[in-house]
């Protein structure tokens, strides 16, 4: 693990690292903010998955999160996105929604992707071991995402009860298996069979989920993927049907943006410190 970059931020560090990965078969860069706190003691963390064509800096450099952190004494961790290289294959296409910077956060089980696209490994069992040498108390973690990223935050929190103390997400896409992002990559990457995809669908999965974790889901209403990529109704009726807990707030006006992230990110940072 080799540090990239340091700077100082309200009393703590944003901290970039790169390293080679063995689950993903490259090398892999993420960010951590150390708040102040972090001096002195092991410090709950607080895992950030982003969207679609982003990297471990949109969130970083966009989201003003730093501040609030700071004074809640919570680290944030900014994994990039997919894997990326030379080697690794992306969308034979070029398109911008499937490959290379848009990993689904799913463990591949298709050629040629199962090579590389190991995200899900690579998140819960070989970063884990890297963040060891860091300030942060891994008995306390809670996680969040935007759009692909709260797709991936809903999935991995619902797959693996007791792993967060949170979990909450900004325009996610509740329901891969119906929609066309998901349906283009969850093929490419799972395979044909739907009942692949369900089991990377948080939608799907709400129904048998072993821990009633509270979700929280903030959504624009003016955001131009809500009715055709996202469907956070599907996840509001899943979690109705269930009883599982779920808060979801819709916002006029505000859309798919990092200015609609930054507006209400300091409630999901409080909604995880409530809980650790």
């Amino acid at each position: 693990m080799q540090k990239v970059s340091a700077y100082r931020s309200f009393g703590g560090e944003q901290l970039q690292f790169t390293h080679a990965s063995s689950a993903c078969a490259c090398p892999m860069t993420f960010s951590v903010y150390l708040p102040p706190q972090a001096a002195t003691r092991q410090v709950p963390v607080w895992w950030w998955l982003s969207g679609l064509t982003c990297t471990d800096q949109n969130f970083v450099t966009k989201a003003g999160a730093q501040r609030v952190a700071a004074e809640l004494g919570v680290a944030i961790l900014a994994p990039d996105t997919s894997p990326r290289g030379s080697d690794v294959p992306g969308d034979p296409e070029g398109a911008w929604d499937f490959g290379l910077g848009a990993s689904y956060y799913v463990d591949a089980t298709e050629p040629p992707y199962v090579a590389n696209y190991q995200m899900s490994t690579y998140l819960l069992t070989e970063l884990p071991e890297l963040l060891r040498a860091l300030p942060l108390d891994l008995s306390r973690q809670g996680i969040s995402g935007h759009s692909m990223g709260g797709h991936g935050a809903l999935v991995l929190a619902l797959r693996n009860p007791g792993r967060f103390r949170s979990v909450s997400a900004f325009s996610p896409i509740c329901a891969p298996s119906e929609v066309p992002w998901g349906q283009k990559a969850f093929p490419r990457l799972l395979g044909p069979d739907p009942a692949a995809w369900r089991a990377w669908d948080a939608t799907a999965l709400v129904a048998g989920a072993a821990e009633r974790l509270p979700i929280l889901v903030d959504q624009g209403l003016s955001d131009s993927f809500l009715e055709k990529q996202l469907r956070p109704e599907r996840l509001e009726q899943a979690c109705a049907a269930a009883g599982h807990p779920l808060t979801l707030r819709r916002h006029a006006g505000y859309d798919h943006s990092y200015y609609f992230v930054a507006s209400f990110v300091d409630d999901h940072l409080r909604w995880f410190a409530e809980r650790v």
